[in-house]
């Protein structure tokens, strides 16, 4: 038998300068839930980052022009009639396939990437705790979980960063300026501290702002449900790599 033979076939673990990426279970149904909140955050919930970004660049684009937000917002006060009137059928028609597409492939790629994570747990293939390089070098360590959730809160993108996912912070944290620059979210704050509520009200773009609940609702969940996975991965390192380089061989495990 050929040395390559013995190699495991699949990969559970990918550290790079810019990003951390590994194989864990996950559920199906909060994959596809993320999907349907928003196009793109399912494949981006799987760290499937090129298929996740075109999606959410395509629903900023489509969203924008068809009205969609807008009609959200009309349906959730009861305005029905506003909410139909507000809708471009023209470019909502191109936006239906699209949206269903981003659903059901969240839903497939969870369950067929957990089957791959169960294979590759049984292979166990060596996992690299360190990548250093010309920019930045990334290890794997303890984090805290509560402390991933903190950073996101203030601000969507820090809590990734804080993982070392550079690639997904820095892509949500321009994302998320780029929304509240056309939301103009600063401005109505800076108008509720100075106390002129009604300006802070009329200033506020509700198309735009309508994005923020989907961002900040997955950036929580994501960075936390990373940080635990990450330390489930540092732990599982460390006990292979103890017992493979100081347990001796005639050691009979216990159970």
């Amino acid at each position: 038998m050929s040395s390559n033979s013995k190699q495991p076939r699949r990969q559970r673990a990918l550290l790079t300068q810019f990003s951390s990426n590994h194989l864990h279970l996950r559920n199906p149904w909060v994959v596809m839930f993320f999907g349907f909140s928003y196009p793109g955050f399912g494949n981006l919930l799987l760290h499937r980052y090129a298929k996740a970004f075109i999606l959410i660049i395509w629903e900023l684009f489509i969203n924008q022009y068809s009205k969609i937000n807008l009609a959200i917002m009309y349906s959730l006060q009861g305005h029905f009639e506003q909410a139909k009137n507000v809708i471009d059928e023209r470019w909502f028609m191109l936006y239906i396939a699209i949206y269903m597409y981003a659903i059901w492939d969240s839903y497939r790629s969870a369950i067929d990437l957990n089957k791959i994570t169960l294979l590759a747990e049984v292979e166990q293939s060596t996992i690299s705790p360190l990548k250093m390089g010309q920019w930045d070098i990334n290890y794997l360590d303890k984090r805290i979980p509560i402390l991933s959730l903190a950073w996101s809160a203030l601000f969507p993108g820090l809590g990734h960063m804080y993982l070392h996912k550079v690639i997904m912070g820095v892509f949500m944290f321009i994302y998320t300026v780029l929304i509240m620059y056309f939301s103009h979210i600063p401005e109505s704050i800076h108008y509720t501290l100075i106390g002129q509520f009604a300006k802070a009200k009329d200033i506020v773009n509700m198309q735009w702002l309508m994005y923020l609940p989907s961002i900040y609702c997955f950036i929580l969940y994501d960075a936390y449900v990373s940080c635990v996975e990450q330390n489930k991965l540092f732990e599982r390192m460390q006990s292979e790599y103890l017992r493979n380089a100081h347990q001796p061989a005639e050691f009979i495990m216990p159970i």
